[in-house]
């Protein structure tokens, strides 16, 4: 049996067997909400006595001072009773760093706690609800939203489906050419229609002297370049 299940069980036993009790408090001991109680008027009362403490030591130093060498015996006791104050001091502040790790560990306690607790209540809630549900019927429910779902669809596009006269796109679109090529024609015929391709031929250019001219065009460049690295150079 895990601490979890001992806890749920110890806490169910301790609850019925309490009758009028506080559900919290277990077989003659205190809740944790005392426990933590007591812990901190502990932790009050010793920072109290700390606070008398460390007043007494500041007189205790104060009567050393005043003696001093005067009166020797007198400022030796006051620096003893010091000592003892300050050892006072050194075992309350342990006792109080021992309280309050103890108090945080029970609230800590406390808190995990109520935390399983709330959680089992949950899962037992959950545990009810779902034995309530029949999957059978969940199916069959889920099985009507989608047909309903379905109707729904069928009734958008049906409605945004036009109505009225139908036409085949394909035969619009070569109606549409033809009566382009129609407008084409009549274009022609009013500007007397094609120019005739001449049948003479073009005289060519001999390829003599298109070289010459280009020799003679390359030679211009190249001078051209000779002036200007001149210039540069001058």
């Amino acid at each position: 049996m895990s601490k979890i299940s001992k806890f749920f069980k110890g806490s169910s036993s301790s609850g019925s067997s309490s009758g009028g009790k506080s559900k919290h408090r277990s077989k003659g001991g205190p809740s944790p909400q005392e426990a933590i109680h007591k812990l901190r008027e502990t932790e009050d009362m010793l920072s109290k006595k700390q606070d008398y403490l460390e007043k007494r030591i500041e007189q205790e130093v104060m009567i050393a001072k005043k003696h001093g060498t005067k009166n020797k015996r007198a400022a030796l006791q006051a620096l003893k009773r010091k000592k003892r104050l300050e050892q006072q001091l050194t075992q309350i502040d342990g006792t109080l760093s021992t309280i309050e790790f103890q108090r945080e560990a029970l609230e800590n306690s406390h808190t995990n706690g109520e935390v399983v607790r709330n959680m089992g209540y949950a899962a037992q809630a959950m545990k009810n609800v779902h034995e309530s549900m029949d999957l059978d019927k969940i199916d069959d429910l889920m099985e009507d939203i989608n047909e309903q779902q379905d109707v729904a669809r069928e009734i958008n596009e049906a409605i945004s489906r036009p109505y009225g006269e139908s036409y085949d796109e394909d035969e619009l679109l070569a109606e549409l050419e033809e009566l382009e090529n129609e407008e084409m024609d009549e274009n022609l015929r009013s500007m007397g229609g094609l120019p005739s391709v001449p049948s003479a031929r073009v005289p060519s250019v001999p390829s003599g002297r298109v070289s010459h001219r280009g020799t003679a065009r390359r030679r211009v460049e190249d001078e051209d370049d000779m002036r200007m690295l001149a210039s540069w150079g001058t």
